[in-house]
């Protein structure tokens, strides 16, 4: 199981998520088809994975944000 997918469960699934990062249940669907958060978690222009982090640590189910942006990088492809 990918690191983000496992995220998404600790926080109580795709719907949960969605509220929790502010954006559609689609978008979540995204991340995890692409296996990868989006690239605004990299520029600084969200913290979808501290978010995820909290609540997930609420729920008694912590992780680290900084191992979800490791292990959930956007892939890098040849042009």
């Amino acid at each position: 199981m990918g690191a983000l997918r496992e995220s998404i469960i600790k926080v109580g699934g795709v719907m949960k998520a969605s509220a929790i990062c502010g954006v559609s249940q689609r978008a979540i669907y995204k991340w995890l088809t692409a296996e990868a958060l989006p690239r605004t978690e990299y520029t600084g222009e969200t913290d979808y994975a501290v978010r995820l982090a909290a609540a997930a640590a609420e729920r008694g189910n912590p992780f680290d944000a900084a191992w979800l942006l490791a292990e959930a990088a956007p892939k890098k492809s040849v042009a």
